[in-house]
């Protein structure tokens, strides 16, 4: 029996994905600027519900009629979220956009908060009614399995994220040209290192154009030999030293080593937001840097992280900070950042 995801996407497909009605802006685009009104109709805008005002904290993408894919840092259990699509300006009702709430949210089972680095930053969102396409509202296409792209292949990333380091979050989506930085490049020492995985593609490291806060879960968008747009990448991390630090370039979740997994129903971490949120094992993020913070890690082990501390002791070997990972979630600009640690012999 084919998974019901599998069949979305194939139907998807089918009909056409990563075709946008409105083509996106690409020539000479190189810093960041304003996309085009719903030239990237897959985008989504991942917002929670705090003192009654809903706020943006997370992109996504929009993969078959009632499934958005997105990164698994950008879910929290203790928050209740809602999915925007159709939406080009945050600040300003548009036609063609519409709110709804996801039925269920599923996080990759191997994904682990406290570790980054490890990788399976990834998380599906089935939404509680399917989306009517539209000039606005389009599904995005997922490469095929296995796919990777070569050294400086140009991709454009897109989002509501800070404008800046530490700045505002962007009104309007954003959209900047990114080339991919292969992975023989990426891992090299005085890049990422060891922190990055071949289940990840890095984009960006110019120390100009880059991801931040708000523009993680959402795509990195790759144009195939076809002229179909696909979206290869899930925005993952930025270093800790600033968003646009030189040789440290946007992370991505590849999407192409994750296509079993979407493809498989997702028996994974589930949180079923129509159901009480009491014992489910949705990991949480820490978002305070006054004080201590308690993570949890796949088996409920605390491991508690001082954010002026440069090193991390917990239920385990004493760490060494190694390079800092930033999680871009936009509104945590004091937020925890997360160590990728090694032990110290």
């Amino acid at each position: 029996m084919i998974p019901i995801v599998l069949a979305s996407v194939l139907i998807a497909s089918a009909l056409g994905c990563g075709t946008p009605p409105i083509e996106p802006l690409t020539s000479r685009v190189v810093n960041g600027v304003d996309a085009k009104p719903h030239s990237w109709p897959w985008q989504i805008s991942l917002q929670y519900e705090r003192d009654g005002v809903w706020r943006h904290t997370c992109g996504g993408s929009l993969i078959a009629a009632n499934w958005v894919m997105t990164a698994a840092h950008c879910i929290n259990s203790k928050l209740s979220y809602r999915v925007f699509v159709g939406k080009y300006n945050l600040v300003e009702e548009e036609a063609g956009s519409k709110a709804i709430l996801p039925e269920k949210i599923v996080v990759h089972e191997k994904w682990n908060p406290i570790f980054v680095a490890f990788g399976n930053d990834i998380a599906m969102i089935k939404l509680s009614e399917p989306v009517t396409l539209s000039d606005q509202v389009q599904l995005a296409c997922i490469p095929p399995a296995g796919t990777l792209l070569a050294n400086l292949y140009p991709c454009y990333i897109t989002g509501w994220g800070r404008l800046y380091t530490g700045g505002p979050i962007a009104d309007k989506l954003q959209q900047a040209l990114m080339p991919v930085a292969d992975h023989a490049t990426c891992s090299q020492p005085d890049w990422w290192g060891i922190a990055v995985r071949t289940t990840m593609v890095c984009a960006g490291g110019d120390g100009i154009v880059a991801g931040c806060n708000g523009d993680s879960g959402g795509p990195l968008n790759c144009k195939n030999s076809e002229g179909v747009w696909e979206v290869h990448g899930i925005a993952s991390f930025v270093s800790g030293l600033g968003c646009n630090y030189v040789k440290k370039p946007t992370v991505f979740t590849r999407v192409s080593a994750f296509n079993d997994w979407i493809d498989q129903g997702h028996p994974a971490v589930v949180l079923n937001t129509n159901e009480e949120k009491r014992g489910q094992q949705v990991l949480s993020f820490c978002s305070c840097c006054s004080a201590p913070c308690n993570l949890f890690s796949a088996e409920k082990k605390v491991l508690v992280i001082p954010c002026s501390s440069a090193s991390v002791t917990g239920n385990g070997p004493r760490l060494r900070q190694l390079d800092f990972i930033n999680s871009p979630d936009a509104d945590r600009p004091r937020a925890l950042l997360i160590h990728i640690a090694k032990r110290v012999e």
